[in-house]
């Protein structure tokens, strides 16, 4: 199977497809941690955000806690975000229940971010930390066994190569993209390895020739995170499928 072609034809819809594969105007938007330039990022409120800005996927970070919970926060720890300075992954969902974020929002689980979008959008899940691929394929089987049909609801990404490893070995045809913060062409073997379907380069790494490059090696390229407009342009002019960007608006 072409995994490229595959994705981009029943993940990103025919509306979009012509974009995705030359490079054209018609990028893909992907909303960061929701609407993060609006909404705290990674809560249901940036989540309604993104959908109600028209998004065309959300990305969120997970991270597997003490009792087993799959959650969506970005850090490893919640001092950015709250007065508290605890590492994420030795909480419980009982202590994170009582905790709240700045401006009163919740630290949500996967599976209640699942529910929100219901199907609405792709959900790009990063994989943070580790036992995070195993205990996301167990709650996409129960919640979306489906999620194979047209169009798949997920696309699985992580700089964690060796989650992305693990997500392989368990499902053949899941949709996986490699983030990388280096040089982006450094990641195609690895990206070859896991059949991914796409390869996320820092924007700042990002030209015409990496584009063209990536593109020539069978994967679509999705930069993070994009937010000026100069920046927006210049993704654009390099070819590039689609994009990361806290500010969806910009694009639309």
């Amino acid at each position: 199977m072409n995994y490229t072609r595959h994705f981009s034809s029943v993940v990103l819809g025919s509306a979009l497809l012509a974009g995705c594969q030359t490079g054209g105007s018609d990028l893909v938007v992907i909303g960061h941690r929701g609407a993060m330039g609006h909404v705290l990022e990674n809560t249901l409120a940036s989540i309604d955000t993104a959908l109600a800005l028209g998004v065309d996927m959300i990305e969120i970070d997970v991270y597997r806690i003490a009792s087993g919970h799959l959650v969506v926060f970005h850090d490893d720890t919640l001092g950015r975000l709250s007065v508290y300075p605890d590492s994420i992954e030795h909480l419980t969902i009982e202590a994170l229940d009582t905790m709240k974020l700045h401006d009163g929002h919740s630290i949500p689980t996967l599976a209640q971010v699942i529910e929100r979008v219901q199907g609405k959008v792709p959900l790009n899940i990063e994989l943070k930390g580790a036992g995070t691929a195993e205990a996301t394929y167990a709650l996409l089987q129960e919640m979306s066994p489906k999620h194979k049909s047209d169009p798949p609801a997920y696309l699985i990404s992580s700089f964690r190569w060796d989650e992305l490893e693990i997500m392989r070995t368990l499902d053949a045809d899941l949709p996986i993209a490699v983030l990388t913060e280096e040089d982006p062409l450094l990641a195609i073997d690895m990206a070859r390895k896991l059949g991914a379907q796409a390869i996320n380069p820092y924007y700042k790494n990002v030209d015409a020739s990496v584009v063209d490059a990536l593109h020539q090696a069978g994967f679509q390229v999705f930069p993070w995170t994009v937010n000026e407009p100069e920046d927006l342009h210049a993704m654009k002019v390099a070819g590039v499928d689609g994009l990361f960007t806290n500010f969806p608006e910009r694009l639309r």
